[in-house]
């Protein structure tokens, strides 16, 4: 029988060590490289996602898609504080000599906040004014969220096997491959939302532990439950919510659905904490809650992400040439909330105008997509595409005929086809079983993803979906986990699980390979191009 104390906070899994020796390693080294594992795998798993997205970093060398505004936004950032009025047709002379392009001192109308700009504009600052410095930033958050990923699915499986393994998932994800290497604002959201998940992550095992420290023990070293101390115990300062808080003001920095994604998890967190009084032995927990936990995780959330949201701005708020940065000095003049400061009136105008913008942006685009579609694959976004002749930028085809060159944003299909019974698993494992990480697996996926369903006439995009890519890996990996089967198995039933959850990494993996050269644009015949184009609506 499981312990209170296993209850509140589970051990994590040993590793056996029975694979080191078959390889020859002796006991003292296999021991000490089951207890490195702990970091020495998630590592690994990151140092090959890294170099897969740092390889040719800067190619194809071009502004591809929305690269034309946030490239240029980014470096009109960091260089004056505030966006500029780009002239059009800009692009080809930055590609051939961005040191004759002045940065333009006319501000720009933007409808996105500034963060990720700035993190863009960083790698600018770094590495130039040129492809591979305005995606370096993106590629270094890519490969450190397939980092955190390994260690959040450590911690949320109690497995390092199964963490790494929603790592390496991460890092040959088709999507999550190709928008880490585009600078695009939507990677750098998906960073800050892992980062939260994973504050809250280490908040929740906080809290456990204080409890399970509080408790009393009988005379047989038992850990017991105690109504009073479960109802009335109060947990104090919380560094690592504190920490999600920021973390979600950040995101909701970069782009504004992560407004939605701090509600979600709000309330995912008060939900946890119900669950923590409850096992402690609260026989009240909702009641408790309330009492002792539900402000301070607004006041340690909230009001830490609007006050990041609102120093994002400083650039903007420290220069008075930015986009309707004089309203309130001129049109705005007057009114009940005259007493407020000129920056801050000026502010709340602009975010008025750019929410609009958002809401009834419904222009036509060649690869809008609904989001009922996204989870299949149904249309994916063409980044760059152009068709050299044989003879020319490594086509081999020949002089007359032509080859293919593409980085289409889509997700690795066997990859997202297993997610989506892996969803329906986790889904079932929530209701029926009422598995607490199966229910914070499907917030994330929820959190990113639901709130699109209420925009369906609104322009919008498959890539929007990169920001619960990593909730999808969480979920294949909770359902490989289960394939393999329970502890205490016996060795037929495991055998079973690993060749049938070998076989499907395996084919994750191949199927990454194949669509390599779609997602790095390289030149390839049109015949192998139109292969990997399975579906009409893919081209």
């Amino acid at each position: 029988m499981i312990g209170l104390r296993e209850r509140l906070v589970p051990p994590y899994t040993e590793p056996s060590t029975r694979l080191w020796i078959v390889l020859g390693v002796r006991p003292l080294l296999a021991d000490r490289l089951i207890r490195w594992s702990a970091w020495t795998g998630p590592l690994l798993v990151a140092l090959v996602a890294g170099l897969m997205r740092f390889w040719h970093l800067g190619s194809p060398k071009a502004v591809i898609f929305d690269e034309t505004y946030y490239a240029k936004d980014s470096w009109a950032l960091v260089k004056q504080g505030y966006e500029g009025s780009w002239p059009k047709d800009v692009d080809k002379l930055i590609l051939a000599d961005p040191s004759t392009v002045p940065v333009p001192t006319d501000p720009g109308y933007v409808v996105h906040p500034p963060v990720g700009k700035w993190i863009i504009g960083l790698g600018e600052l770094m590495f130039g004014f040129d492809p591979f410095g305005w995606r370096f930033m993106v590629a270094v958050l890519g490969t450190l969220s397939v980092l955190m990923l390994c260690r959040i699915g450590r911690r949320l499986f109690r497995s390092t096997f199964l963490g790494c393994l929603a790592g390496g998932l991460l890092a040959v994800d088709g999507l999550h491959f190709v928008m880490s290497r585009t600078a695009l604002l939507d990677l750098v959201l998906m960073f800050f939302v892992l980062a939260a998940f994973g504050c809250l992550l280490l908040d929740r095992d906080w809290a456990r532990r204080r409890f399970a420290d509080a408790l009393p023990v009988d005379a047989e070293g038992v850990l017991r439950p105690d109504a009073a101390i479960a109802g009335g115990l109060r947990l104090g300062w919380r560094p690592w919510r504190i920490a999600a808080g920021l973390m979600l003001g950040l995101a909701f920095a970069t782009k504004w659905n992560g407004l939605y994604i701090l509600a979600a998890f709000g309330l995912l967190t008060v939900f946890w904490d119900v669950g923590a009084r409850r096992t402690a032995g609260a026989v009240r927990p909702y009641s408790a809650v309330l009492k002792r936990d539900l402000l301070p995780a607004f006041v340690s959330t909230v009001p830490v992400a609007i006050v990041t949201y609102i120093a994002s701005w400083t650039g903007w708020i420290v220069t008075d040439k930015g986009y309707f940065r004089d309203w309130a000095a001129g049109e705005g003049r007057g009114g009940m909330w005259s007493w407020l400061p000129d920056w801050l009136r000026s502010l709340w105008h602009y975010e008025t105008e750019v929410y609009s913008f958002h809401v009834n942006l419904t222009s036509g685009h060649t690869y809008q997509s609904n989001p009922w579609s996204w989870i299949v694959l149904g249309r994916p976004v063409s980044y760059f595409y152009e068709d050299p002749r044989g003879g020319t930028e490594g086509c081999t085809a020949a002089p007359a005929d032509k080859c293919a060159q593409e980085v289409l944003a889509i997700g690795t299909p066997l990859l997202w086809w297993a997610a989506c019974f892996a969803l329906l698993y986790v889904l079932w494992r929530w209701f029926f079983r009422r598995d607490w990480r199966a229910g914070a697996i499907a917030c994330g996926v929820a959190a990113g993803w639901v709130p699109w369903f209420f925009y369906q006439e609104r322009t919008i995009f498959l890539f929007y979906a990169v920001v619960f890519v990593p909730f999808l890996c969480l979920a294949v990996s909770m359902m490989i986990g289960a394939m393999l089967g329970p502890a205490g198995s016996d060795e037929r039933r495991r055998t079973i699980g690993a060749v049938g959850a070998g076989v499907l990494v395996l084919l994750i993996v191949w199927n990454f390979i194949y669509f390599w050269p779609v997602f790095t644009g390289q030149t390839i015949p049109v015949d192998g191009w139109q292969d990997r184009m399975w579906f009409d609506t893919w081209v």
